[in-house]
């Protein structure tokens, strides 16, 4: 299973919200390259980086520092976070950036996200974030009345190879991850799951890897400490 540490940004820091509430923001480093070469100390591959600022209002004011996060190397990295146009995906793969997450636009305008999931194969995912199992969109603002699930047999059914799949409520939470959601989105055919939000174990990775899940990522368990990276790396990453 690929871990994915998470870099969230805003105002080019490296950040946490609890639940997605952005009056509820912890700094935790405000060199975000910095946190990346950390994570690639303790064995990280993967790197998962998200502009809030870009998610809430539309900007690229983190786009600068991205690229510093890809100029270092060493890290498969996807971003997501306002990307809502062709020409904004190829900026980040210009960049270096190895994947790109569809969120909001997956949702508003599902042909724009599925024509990308055809023209640009795996550097496409789409980001799946769900409020009581519908879809939330803008910056986690906006509760859409489309379950989650059936968005992602939906994604999965016009070629979208991978979903990144995040339940609000245990983002940033410690309280564990909603494991009946990936075991039921681990039954769509063709789907690379990610699962995110909550996990606060070592256990829970070990569940998620035997479950079959792709990958998953690990945000505030590892910058307070409840899981260990690098042993997580040694234990659950392929």
């Amino acid at each position: 299973m690929d871990l994915f540490p998470a870099i969230d940004l805003r105002g080019g820091k490296a950040v946490r919200l609890y639940q997605g509430d952005y009056d509820q923001m912890t700094v935790y480093n405000a060199d975000p390259a910095a946190q990346a070469r950390a994570f690639v100390e303790a064995g990280a591959k993967f790197l998962h980086v998200v502009d809030l600022d870009g998610a809430k209002d539309d900007t690229t004011a983190n786009m600068d520092t991205i690229a510093a996060i890809a100029r270092q190397g060493g890290l498969y990295i996807e971003v997501g976070g306002g990307i809502r146009d062709e020409e904004r995906i190829r900026r980040y793969l210009d960049l270096g950036v190895n994947r790109c997450i569809l969120g909001t636009v997956a949702v508003k305008n599902f042909a724009f996200a599925a024509d990308m999931a055809q023209k640009y194969g795996d550097k496409i995912a789409v980001g799946v974030d769900m409020k009581d199992g519908f879809v939330a969109v803008n910056g986690w603002k906006e509760v859409t009345p489309e379950p989650g699930v059936a968005f992602c047999r939906r994604c999965a059914a016009a070629g979208v190879r991978a979903v990144i799949a995040t339940d609000i409520s245990r983002d940033g939470t410690l309280q564990g991850t909603n494991m009946e959601l990936y075991r039921e989105l681990l039954t769509i055919p063709g789907l690379r799951v990610t699962a995110s939000g909550g996990i606060a174990a070592m256990a829970e990775l070990e569940t998620l890897q035997t479950m079959g899940c792709h990958a998953a990522i690990l945000g505030k368990s590892i910058y307070t400490g409840a899981i260990d990276l690098a042993e997580a790396v040694r234990r659950v990453q392929a």
